[in-house]
């Protein structure tokens, strides 16, 4: 063999050339490959090392600790499982292997890796996010059910809605919930129906059934038609065991298609027996108003203001007609005490002082006689009157009207009179 124009490689080309395929192939990029475990060993790295094999071959296995911290069993040999992942070549050993991502206890099978690998992708995504879940209304006015309108699920939502809220109106949009094409249906309802201002809330779901047949409601489009929806979106996909990734991304979950329609609406003899306890309150809150509002009135009416309005204005009349004796009778007195205190003072003076006190003592008797003339008591014994109208004073015509009620303070007493008319005049 002539190997003079054969280029030579070093066993890490050889490896490296091997590892570029495999990692180009699309097939071996993502395989999910079923296996009994051996040689399982986790080491103190955290990683994962064992052997998928057959009754005819051995393929060798690693997992990595950043993927083997979501494991939610742990792997012993002569386990059966399904392990997701890529196969390439370890440069250093020139051995391919099975670089695994995903290890699902066989019997859960390829659909429940599928579903965790979906699931996990949309979550980090963020599509399922609980600060993007819309609330759903209390009252919603008009439903819309995503679903088959031919499969019991609609008959039993149907059937609940109207004894629970018969007030709302429902509409059914129809969609293929199984079988080829049935995931693009549901999410083109869902679509339709978010164009339409009229709709408050959606359902979506279909009754119980396999793993398969609920498979439509596990698939990224429905997921995404879901996630963006502007109206609510309530997801009861089968029994309560079942979880689909439409539960995940709906803002709301419901165990069955029943439980979806009592969660959609409200329990109309629950909400009459609620208004009826607030009618019940209402009314106590009002009969205790008008007790509190009838007590305060009957203390009204036995005050003694109540009973005689005048009181108030008779006591105020007859303070002020006092206040006016005493102020006189404070006068007079002032007078005569200031006449006793200058004659003791004059029978104290010389002869000549005595004549000129006696000159001032006169002029101080002509004060005192026109302070005595002054004062309010003379006048209203000359005959004069003081009109009061209420607690003011009249001095003039503007102050009164026709009709109007006034008291005439005289010497002696009080008249009360009603003025019947007025006429101006003036008095020189």
């Amino acid at each position: 063999m002539n190997t003079a124009n054969i280029p030579v490689y070093t066993v890490s080309q050889v490896n490296g050339y091997l590892k570029g395929l495999m990692d180009g192939d699309p097939l071996l990029t993502g395989l999910l490959v079923r296996g009994e475990v051996s040689n399982y060993k986790c080491y103190p790295s955290g990683h994962h090392y064992f052997s998928l094999k057959d009754g005819q071959s051995t393929l060798k296995c690693v997992m990595f600790r950043g993927d083997a911290v979501r494991l939610r069993f742990r792997p012993a040999n002569g386990m059966e499982v399904a392990a997701f992942g890529r196969v390439s070549v370890f440069p250093r050993d020139g051995q391919y292997q099975l670089y695994c991502t995903e290890l699902i206890q066989d019997g859960q099978g390829a659909l429940d890796a599928a579903f965790e690998r979906l699931r996990r992708r949309l979550e980090e995504e963020g599509l399922f996010a609980p600060e993007n879940k819309k609330p759903v209304p209390k009252y919603p006015e008009k439903i819309a059910l995503v679903t088959s309108p031919a499969g019991k699920a609609v008959r039993d939502m149907l059937r609940v809605l109207g004894a629970r809220w018969p007030l709302a109106e429902v509409l059914v949009a129809p969609a293929r919930v199984q079988g080829e094409g049935a995931a693009e249906e549901i999410a083109a309802a869902i679509h339709r129906l978010n164009n339409r201002a009229d709709i408050d809330l959606i359902i979506t779901g279909r009754g119980g059934g396999s793993r398969e047949e609920l498979w439509a409601f596990n698939e990224e489009v429905v997921a995404r038609a879901i996630a963006v929806s502007n109206i609510p979106v309530i997801s009861a996909v089968g029994h309560e065991p079942d979880v689909t990734i439409a539960d995940y991304a709906a803002d709301l979950r419901a165990g069955t298609p029943s439980i979806g329609a009592e969660l959609a609406v409200p329990d109309q003899k629950a909400e009459l027996a609620r208004l009826e306890q607030l009618h019940r309150r209402l009314a106590l809150a009002l009969q205790s108003k008008l007790a509190l509002a009838r007590r305060e009135l009957d203390r009204l009416q036995g005050s003694r203001a109540l009973r005689n309005i005048k009181t108030p204005v008779q006591d105020r009349q007859q303070a002020l007609d006092g206040l006016c004796r005493r102020m006189a009778l404070a006068l007079r007195g002032g007078v005569d005490r200031g006449r006793h205190a200058l004659n003791a003072q004059a029978g104290r003076l010389p002869l000549a002082a005595r004549a000129q006190t006696a000159k001032e003592r006169a002029r101080l008797g002509r004060v005192a006689s026109g302070l005595d003339a002054m004062s309010p008591l003379k006048v209203l014994g000359r005959g004069y009157a003081i009109t009061r109208k209420g607690e003011d004073v009249v001095s003039s015509i503007t102050q009164v009207r026709q009709g109007d009620r006034v008291d005439l303070l005289v010497s002696d007493g009080v008249l009360k009179c009603a003025v019947e008319g007025k006429e101006e005049r003036t008095w020189r």
